[in-house]
């Protein structure tokens, strides 16, 4: 089966990439990873102004979802550029925020950038919480907003700044819908991932190009080829995936896109690393960004082997789902 976006979303597309190539994202990267927010803040508007965050939320509380397959298109964009934030942290607080009253609260904040989610299970540590506003946090009792939260911890991807949120905090509800919001997030962090591994794979195809050795560009030996065809291969597999997934939005199937979509990415950085050489260790070179990321994403919301015994219906540990590198 081909999955191909049809014209209104390969045009939502476009625009998104127009907008974010327009924004400088790796100087947004950069500041955001430091602890300086505003510039990332005001990207964050642009992009709920594009209606991104509104693909996840229920028209009755002012977005236009769910979308799952808009919203995956979404993010491949948002992967692409390596935007930074708690991006699947928001889109898993709209598929938690089910009740009447919490949703009508809390929701069309979200759609119109406003304010910032992040979600977690009770004792992990969560994505942005320094900078989230609402921050969600569940246990065998349910669903909380958390009081706040504690100290920022450092990740081996410095724009993904950790924190544990703080105990206690108001019930929202007794039971959240917590398999449904780890699929949702799955689904947008395989997105993200595969959006990730295309921009590794064309800042490496453009670098060959440029890179000479014996007087001749690297990319034109046959191994460096096969190097990048193996890549390529692997994204251009974990694309239908996706948006397969995005169709039936069943666990399985999301799961297997996860896995696929990060596994893809995780061998595009490993290609990208060794094809630029010493340049691409250094953190100052942008290829960083992308690196670090496809590693992050990896283990994110379900290691390869949690989605793994996802795809094959092996029961899991959603509490233990909210891990992050």
């Amino acid at each position: 089966m081909r999955f191909l976006l049809d014209p209104e979303q390969r045009a939502f597309a476009d625009s998104l990439n127009a907008m974010l190539t327009a924004a400088d994202t790796p100087s947004v990267v950069r500041a955001w990873s430091r602890g300086e927010h505003a510039s990332g803040r005001a990207l964050w508007r642009r992009i709920a102004g594009a209606g991104v965050f509104a693909l996840a939320i229920p028209e009755a509380y002012e977005g236009l979802g769910p979308r799952p397959v808009e919203l995956a298109v979404a993010f491949v964009e948002l992967g692409r550029h390596a935007v930074p934030g708690p991006l699947v942290e928001t889109v898993m607080a709209a598929a938690l925020l089910t009740e009447p009253g919490p949703a009508k609260s809390l929701l069309p904040a979200l759609v119109s950038g406003e304010v910032m989610a992040t979600a977690a299970p009770a004792g992990s540590y969560a994505l942005d919480g320094d900078v989230a506003t609402t921050r969600l946090s569940w246990d065998g009792d349910g669903l909380r907003m958390a009081p706040g939260h504690g100290p920022v911890r450092a990740s081996l991807d410095p724009a993904r700044r950790l924190t544990r949120l703080l105990p206690g905090g108001e019930l929202l509800t007794p039971e959240p819908p917590l398999t449904q919001a780890l699929t949702w997030a799955r689904l947008a962090t395989a997105a993200q991932a595969l959006g990730v591994g295309l921009a590794l794979l064309d800042r490496t195809v453009a670098y060959v190009k440029q890179r000479t050795q014996f007087g001749v560009p690297v990319g034109a030996f046959q191994a460096v080829k096969h190097q990048l065809a193996d890549a390529k291969l692997a994204l251009e597999f974990a694309r239908p995936l996706l948006f397969g997934a995005a169709l039936t939005m069943t666990e399985s199937d999301v799961a297997a896109a996860k896995v696929t979509a990060c596994e893809a990415a995780y061998s595009t950085a490993r290609t990208a690393l060794q094809l630029h050489g010493a340049i691409g260790y250094t953190a100052e070179y942008d290829l960083s960004l992308w690196l670090t990321k496809a590693r992050a994403l990896r283990a994110s919301w379900g290691s390869p082997g949690e989605c793994r015994a996802a795809v094959l219906s092996v029961p899991s540990d959603v509490s233990g789902d909210g891990r992050h590198s």
